[in-house]
């Protein structure tokens, strides 16, 4: 068993297309994307309906679920831009979307159980994230006791052994953190890789085996998007 697993695509098209690539290349049984599919000032619409073409089993992040919201809409132009570019039918499929799924001895959220605007393994503090002890992330999980746990949300790549579970965040495909609300400067160091990862499992009670992938691609591009769209910001991000 060969699952990749995806995240935080953000309506990148460039990033979604090289992992396309990538997964043609490496084979994996199954894809589970984690949600936060299109909201940004790049390519929403040409990214929903690549998506809609793969139809991975996906659950849905908080970026998907404030598409319906009206409060956050008027309150992000980013979540306002992507609103406009969707059609009603898209949103509603988004919105739909499943906040987790469990599979084979798996178990996928966005964020962690039950909040998908909240951190499993990592804690925020002044704005920047750290990894959150093994205790604390146990009591998020609340008592699963799936082998694996996949989560997304902080765009973070990492891998922790929590009990019986093995928490693997891939990153995010398509953003760097703090592409929507900071100066990139100013944060965790980091990169615009395309990210995710594949785990495996050789026999049903074996361990899993996680790899780890960040793919470059046209970074100038998705700058250019950004500030072609007015996200001078978003470009930054990018350029880093």
């Amino acid at each position: 068993m060969r699952l990749a697993i995806v995240s935080d695509l953000h309506g990148n098209l460039l990033a979604l297309e090289a992992l396309l690539a990538d997964l043609k290349r490496r084979a994996p049984d199954a894809v589970v994307n984690l949600g936060d599919c299109v909201t940004s000032p790049l390519w929403p619409r040409e990214t929903m309906a690549l998506l809609e073409t793969l139809r991975w089993p996906t659950v849905r992040g908080n970026h998907d679920r404030w598409l319906a919201e009206p409060a956050r809409i008027a309150a992000s132009r980013t979540i306002a831009f992507t609103h406009d570019a969707l059609t009603a039918e898209q949103r509603t499929r988004l919105v739909n979307v499943p906040e987790q799924r469990e599979f084979d001895d798996v178990l996928a959220v966005h964020g962690r159980p039950g909040d998908d605007a909240a951190y499993l393994l990592e804690d925020s503090i002044d704005d920047r994230l750290c990894l959150a002890t093994s205790d604390e992330v146990a009591r998020r999980l609340g008592g699963s006791r799936a082998s694996l746990v996949l989560c997304g949300h902080s765009h973070l790549q990492h891998v922790a052994q929590v009990g019986v579970s093995l928490v693997v965040n891939p990153g995010a495909v398509g953003c760097p953190r703090y592409a929507d609300n900071g100066t990139p400067a100013r944060n965790e160091g980091g990169s615009p890789h395309a990210r995710y990862a594949i785990a495996t499992r050789r026999h049903g009670s074996a361990p899993w085996s996680v790899e780890l992938f960040a793919l470059a691609y046209d970074f100038e591009a998705v700058a250019a998007r950004a500030r072609a769209n007015g996200r001078t910001d978003w470009a930054e991000a990018f350029m880093k």
